[in-house]
């Protein structure tokens, strides 16, 4: 009765109320400058338990109670400082990483934490060196893998042609082979041994034939002059039709025309010197076929609509 009366007389002097008493909730606080209060009186009781939690002459038990009580401890400072944020007050929930004596992160800092004496319990010492033994098994394979990183051309053989030794060993795997090759067909064919066997065809041949473009290559400037020239004069003295000759035959002659010549004459040297091995079959035969032109296909198309238009107006003519 006697500490219900001076409760009662302190309240009414103003000195304390029993609204020291930190409430449950943290929302049921709207007043910024209490959740502050209340958010220091959570750390200073953190602070002792922190600093209890380290003495030597508590049991396992004891150091688990205590370490159960610092995380419950922790969530409801994380209320207070959420019902702080709400409030319009500074913003105490940044997550910062709790580091060891190297600079690394320590385990086990999110979620529940373990303080003290509390990381030496059995089953909890376990679990960290569990951990640094992953970390330490990650930290070597990428190390193992780092020398395998950011490796140059030179690593991936982007640059094993550039001294002309692998394109040496290609060509003469690829004759070992074509004389293989050849040998089974003489034999298929009942052809003689001592026919003389082909040249392997190379791709190398035809691009060295083909004509190289005006921008790469121009012409000097005394033999344009030469040819400006001598168009002027046949400009004089020829009318408009040798005129139309000329340019068609300008057109059929560039580089274009001259490299589907070169094309079409590499094809018919291939089919002829296979044509003399394969008598049943003529040069004609084992040409490349010979696709139509887009002209050619736009007249097949325009005269196919043709006769469906005739056909659909004016009935089927036989």
């Amino acid at each position: 009765m006697l500490y219900r009366f001076r409760e009662a007389q302190a309240a009414e002097l103003g000195l304390g109320t029993r609204a020291d008493r930190r409430p449950r909730m943290a929302s049921a606080c709207k007043s910024l400058r209490e959740c502050e209060r209340w958010r220091g009186e959570i750390l200073r009781e953190i602070s002792r338990k922190v600093s209890k939690i380290q003495d030597a002459g508590l049991t396992d038990y004891e150091v688990r109670d205590l370490n159960d009580e610092i995380n419950k401890i922790m969530r409801e400072k994380r209320h207070w400082e959420n019902q702080i944020v709400a409030l319009g007050g500074a913003n105490y929930r940044r997550n910062v990483a709790m580091l060891d004596d190297d600079g690394k992160e320590v385990p086990g800092t999110k979620g529940y934490k373990y303080f003290g004496r509390a990381k030496d319990l059995p089953g909890v010492r376990e679990l960290f060196q569990s951990r640094k033994n992953e970390e330490e098994e990650e930290n070597q394979v990428l190390a193992y893998y780092k020398k395998f990183m950011n490796q140059g051309p030179a690593y991936y053989g982007d640059l094993d042609e550039d001294d002309g030794k692998l394109l040496a060993y290609e060509h003469e795997a690829e004759d070992e082979d074509w004389e293989e090759a050849y040998i089974n067909v003489r034999e298929a064919l009942g052809l003689p041994s001592d026919t003389p066997t082909p040249k392997v065809p190379r791709s190398n041949v035809v691009v060295t034939q083909t004509v190289p473009s005006d921008s790469s290559n121009p012409p000097p400037p005394s033999s344009k002059r030469k040819a400006e020239s001598q168009e002027d004069v046949e400009m004089h003295s020829e009318g408009d039709e040798p005129k139309k000759a000329k340019a068609e035959t300008k057109n059929t002659t560039g580089p274009e025309a001259l490299r589907s010549t070169v094309d079409a004459d590499a094809s018919r040297i291939h089919a002829q010197a296979a044509a003399a091995y394969i008598p049943f079959l003529d040069v004609e035969h084992l040409l490349p076929p010979k696709l139509p032109s887009h002209d050619e296909m736009e007249g097949v198309l325009l005269a196919l609509r043709k006769k469906a238009l005739v056909e659909e107006y004016f009935g089927d003519a036989t």
